[in-house]
């Protein structure tokens, strides 16, 4: 530990005492625990490193005054210390010779007198609630979170709970379980499963036979086990008595006990998750009668926890089976529909019970949309029920969870579904078409839902998403025409919503790539099916605009099919009639008003332009226009969207390309792209920009095949390079240069944006071990590049005005030394060799790898920042309204 720290914290300690002392920010005090924190992890002695803190934590125990932030802190404080068994005994010790409080600060309060000073420890007082609750500070929620997050952190070891079950802290830290602040009953809940933790931990050592402190004599065994027990019997019966809902005012702390006990259930093990399960049982039966729909999910979590950890044999299997078959049978459809949602989501063993989930669910579609999926009499009482409910307009989330568990219906085996799935496709294309506007499909089943969910958004894109999970289905091929007429006729509709319009697009790609054959796809469906396209393409709403590119560039992308010549063909020829409909659409979106438009659109050409790049085929003249066009994006786009996406599409391109120094648009375009785009405002065009640099980079030398662990390492490395390798390496170099390469680069290392940097730095890093070691210092194995921008410039004269150990360039320098930096004829070119040693590299690179705050985030300035905004706080005439700025960690 700093030892500055060491001498400074005292005098922290001090300023925090003082009532009213300004804090630098509002997290200081997490700052501080988190380094003490940091200290205790290492595995190094709190009190060792920090002695004062003992004596902190026993004047704020008294000082009332503080201030609920400062109280909240000692309370974590004090359970940070305690959490080791040292720290533990030192908290234990009695107060003795405590320092008399100064002028105006109340250690004392008037019921604690001396005596009763003397019979208390720090740990007792600061975690008595009492002494809180008499100072009438418990009220305040600050205070009550530090007393649970403190005992949280003391209950590490079983001398911690020995004494939080003698002290009886078992009750207030229940009675906080439903606490009216949300975060202190979380924090509540959290502490209560680390208590039961750690009591079945130590009981199960004792069980194992295991060594024990605690069990090396008989009597302390004893007393230890009726402690641990005590604690689990008043927790059972808490959650007991507090599971039952006695009035519906009760509601909010039902469903927090219920999630808590879902959590204990979850995070405890046998015998201790039988034993709390066996004291709520009961109430759970209770409960489960009641049929409270806003206790059915959370009720359901209860038993599914519970149930996934028994054996198929035990009574309480047995009993938890019968609640759960009870809540699939109850009156109230939505709560029957969760019920089965759960059963599903779970992944029960019981092969009964989830079929019978999947025909729950599954009703809905049933009887809105008249197909066949269920037998009749197998749900005929539910089947009036929702048949009744759905006739509101609550049916819509009844419809929507129906549609929402169809991927869990899917992954279920063939044997225990009450259909085919090829069927609840032909369901879900049914709803498709009475939630469609422009639909005329009436329906044979409940005709009242119609006025319901004809033109409602949400149940249109849960049936969508239901669709797009089934395009894996069986057999799917026979609906193909009808999935591709449901879909068109979406993105026909007018009244088509913009997320809709987008599922319907995923939706087409989807089922194209799961259906290879497109055979069946018929003139007059591909007409509908452009004129929708072309349609979107133009739309007034620009998610709907951006939609339709987006889908053009990931059809560009499909796998190929067969179309009606059973010839293997693009989907985009079969559904589109190929690139000559798509890019001209694409090219006019580049001159989109929306920014994200002219994104996607460039986005979608590279996409679309793929194949033919990989081909090697030759540009042509639309090509070299969108070329063009795109590079007038980079230059005078006014958005970052739009100029990221156009460096990505000479990435595209360049990765694409087979040959890329034989297409000579491509190489005439990439030195343009990388000046402009690495001297870019936004620093994501940037490092688009060092991507292509690295492209271009590994195509000139690419990586050496990765050697075998065991193979044995040969000396090449360490003779001279030969005349050939010399002369491969100074080609792609010089080639690197023209590209613009090396300059792009070196303006990227200096850059202002630290992940601009380090990757400039790390790819200079590789260009410099491939290179350096192998070109001499001979003036025909230089190579020169020019600097672009001021700032590289700037730092290599910096450097070279500092000097450097490895290398110096100074006044004294040889000429010969100079011309290793500076070319004669042009002071503004360098050698690059030389000037990536200048650079020093690797240790640019470890500057960089550090956090961006790395110099000003430490102990020391946090300790500082206190003390300075505590004397700051004194002068007269300070205004508390004034922000500090300060460095804080």
């Amino acid at each position: 530990m700093d030892s500055q720290c060491v001498s400074i914290l005292p005098r922290v300690c001090g300023v925090l005492l003082v009532s009213g002392s300004s804090l630098p920010d509002d997290t200081s005090l997490e700052k501080l625990l988190d380094w003490f924190t940091t200290i205790a992890q290492t595995g190094a002695s709190l009190l060792e490193a920090c002695p004062c803190l003992v004596d902190f934590v026993s004047k704020v125990a008294f000082n009332y005054a503080s201030g609920s932030s400062i109280l909240s802190f000692t309370l974590k404080l004090t359970g940070l210390i305690g959490a080791s068994e040292d720290g533990f005994k030192v908290l234990k010790v009695r107060l003795k010779n405590l320092n008399s409080p100064r002028p105006g600060i109340p250690f004392f309060h008037p019921s604690i007198t001396h005596s009763n000073v003397q019979e208390c420890s720090v740990l007792k007082l600061v975690f008595n609630p009492h002494h809180w609750q008499e100072a009438g500070l418990w009220e305040d929620p600050c205070l009550r979170i530090g007393w649970i997050q403190g005992l949280k952190m003391i209950l590490q070891h079983s001398e911690a709970l020995c004494f939080f079950a003698q002290a009886d802290l078992i009750e207030p830290l229940l009675q906080l379980q439903t606490d009216s602040s949300l975060f202190v009953a979380s924090a509540a809940n959290q502490t209560l499963a680390q208590v039961l933790l750690l009591c079945q931990s130590l009981t199960s050592v004792g069980h194992n036979g295991s060594k024990n402190k605690d069990l090396e004599h008989n009597s302390v065994s004893v007393e230890t086990t009726q402690n641990y027990s005590g604690i689990i019997t008043k927790v059972s019966e808490y959650l007991n008595k507090s599971v039952v809902l006695k009035e519906i005012s009760q509601l909010s702390g039902s469903q927090q006990i219920l999630r808590l006990l879902a959590m204990l259930l979850v995070r405890v093990g046998p015998p201790l998750r039988d034993t709390l399960l066996l004291a709520v049982m009961n109430s759970l039966e209770e409960l489960v009668i009641t049929s409270c729909s806003q206790l059915t999910v959370p009720l359901m979590d209860v038993i599914l926890a519970a149930n996934s950890g028994l054996r198929d044999d035990s009574v309480s299997k047995q009993r938890l089976i019968q609640l759960l078959w009870f809540m699939l049978n109850m009156k109230k459809p939505a709560n029957v529909m969760q019920a089965a949602a759960a059963v599903l989501h779970s992944h029960q063993s019981d092969p009964a019970l989830s079929a019978h989930s999947a025909r729950v669910l599954l009703l809905p579609l049933d009887i809105v949309t008249g197909v066949s999926l269920l037998d009749e009499n197998s749900t005929e009482e539910l089947r009036i029920l929702i048949t009744e409910q759905l006739k509101r307009k609550s049916c819509i989330s009844i419809i929507c969870v129906c549609l929402s568990n169809i991927p869990q219906i899917t992954l279920m085996a063939s044997d225990r579904l009450p259909c085919p799935q090829r069927q609840i496709v032909t369901a879900v294309l049914m709803l498709l078409r009475l939630c469609c506007v422009d639909s005329s499909s009436s329906s044979a089943g409940c005709v009242e839902v119609v006025r319901f969910i004809t033109g409602n958004s949400k149940v249109q894109k849960c049936a969508l998403e239901a669709l797009l999970v089934l395009s894996k289905s069986a057999g799917v091929k026979m609906v193909l025409v009808d999935v591709f007429k449901v879909l068109t006729a979406y993105l026909n509709s007018p009244s088509s919503d913009p997320s809709v319009l987008q599922k319907s697009y995923q939706a087409v790609i989807k089922w194209v790539g799961v259906c290879p054959d497109l055979s069946c796809i018929t003139d007059q469906l591909r007409e509908g099916f452009i004129q929708a396209v072309r349609k979107r393409a133009c739309d007034m709403r620009w998610e709907a605009r951006d939609s339709t590119v987006e889908f053009l560039g990931h059809l560009g992308q499909a796998p190929s099919c067969r179309s009606f010549t059973e010839q293997e063909t693009e989907p985009s020829d079969v559904l589109l009639g190929g690139r000559s409909f798509t890019v001209p659409l694409l090219k006019k979106a580049l001159q989109d008003p929306e920014s994200y438009v002219r994104a996607s659109s460039i986005s979608a050409l590279a996409q679309t332009l793929t194949p033919s790049w990989q081909e090697g085929t030759a540009l042509t003249q639309e090509q070299e226009d969108i070329v063009t066009q795109v590079q007038e994006i980079l230059f005078q786009d006014s958005e970052g969207f739009a100029r990221r996406a156009a460096v990505k599409f000479f990435i595209a391109w360049l990765s694409a390309c087979s040959s890329p120094s034989s297409c000579w648009l491509l190489m005439q375009s990439v030195p343009t792209v990388l000046s402009q785009g690495v001297a870019d405002l936004d620093w994501e065009v940037k490092l688009h920009t060092l991507e292509l640099a690295e492209l271009l980079l590994d195509q000139a030398f690419p990586d050496p095949s990765p050697s075998h662990p065991y193979a044995v390492i040969s000396d090449q490395a360490h003779r001279p390079p030969i005349a050939g390798q010399q002369s491969d390496l100074l080609s792609s170099l010089k080639d690197l240069v023209n590209w613009g390469v090396v300059s792009a680069l070196l303006c990227g290392v200096v850059d202002c944006d630290r992940p601009v940097a380090l990757k400039a730095c790390q790819l200079l890093l590789k260009l410099q071990g491939v290179v350096c070691p192998v070109m001499g210092n001979a003036a025909d194995t230089r190579v020169f590049c020019q600097l672009a921008g001021a700032s590289v410039m700037q730092q290599v004269r910096k450097i070279q005005a500092m000097g450097k150990d490895t290398y110096v360039v100074s006044e004294a320098s040889s000429e010969a030394d100079k011309e290793g930096i500076y070319a004669s004829a042009d002071p503004e070119c360098v050698d690059v060799c030389e000037v990536l040693r200048l650079l020093d590299l690797d240790e640019k690179l470890s500057i960089l790898t550090q956090s961006s705050d790395h110099i000003y985030n430490s102990p020391l300035s946090l300790l500082q920042d206190i003390l300075t905004a505590a004397a700051a706080s004194s002068q007269p005439g300070w205004d508390p309204r004034q922000e500090l700025i300060m460095d804080c960690y």
